[in-house]
């Protein structure tokens, strides 16, 4: 049974997409998933990018595919009241429901669905604390413990060749966004194209032209 590392954010909604799906996705294959929390912020922050809601009209076109895609899958969505917004405090409270910082799944899916089931202000103070109560969580949310654990997890990721979310991670491999689901379930089956030349490929392909 192979362990599948599941770094996300409640921030983004491909990661909602992909954590929704992921169990139909993988149906038939013995594994086991284990929810890392992290800010991707601090990920766009270490590989110098902007996240998609920071472009005006990538932002836009971000919305709209996600809410399509959601209907495809049918995975319920609807747009939070403002977005981005900050989700230190849903991340903290995500870390902090488990001793290890590593969430259940149900954990997790209550908080994804606070933010894109709702349409409501995702990171309200007053909506926040009442999930907290909900949760019941292990450790106190605004810990140090909890925020070490989170910066940890977000290092791990960085270090493991992650750069955003959804993101998952087995054998050292990392396959990124909702729509690499399918080539995680070939891998995880033992599809042969992994050991071939293909995924080494990267590799020997030069780079022309760097922007400054």
């Amino acid at each position: 049974m192979k362990t599948i590392h599941f770094y996300l954010d409640f921030i983004s909604p491909y990661a909602w997409l992909g954590f929704d799906t992921l169990p139909r996705a993988l149906q038939g294959i013995s594994h086991r998933v284990v929810h890392k929390p992290v800010l991707f912020a601090a990920m766009l922050k270490h590989h110098g990018q902007l996240g998609p809601a920071e472009i005006p009209a990538k932002r836009d076109w971000t919305y709209r595919q996600v809410l399509w895609l959601a209907r495809q899958q049918g995975t319920p969505l609807q747009l939070p009241a403002m977005h981005p917004f900050n989700p230190l405090g849903l991340l903290r409270l995500a870390t902090a429901c488990d001793a290890d910082g590593t969430p259940s799944r149900y954990v997790c899916e209550k908080i994804f669905r606070h933010v894109w089931c709702t349409g409501q202000d995702a990171a309200d103070p007053q909506r926040l604390a009442t999930l907290t109560r909900e949760l019941a969580p292990a450790q106190d949310p605004g810990s140090a413990q909890v925020k070490q654990t989170l910066q940890t997890h977000a290092q791990e990721a960085i270090e493991r060749g992650v750069f955003g979310v959804p993101s998952w991670v087995v054998d050292g491999r990392v396959f990124w966004g909702q729509d690499a689901l399918p080539m995680l379930r070939a891998y995880l089956q033992g599809d042969a194209w992994f050991d071939g030349p293909d995924w080494q490929a990267p590799a020997l392909c030069g780079v022309g032209v760097r922007r400054s």
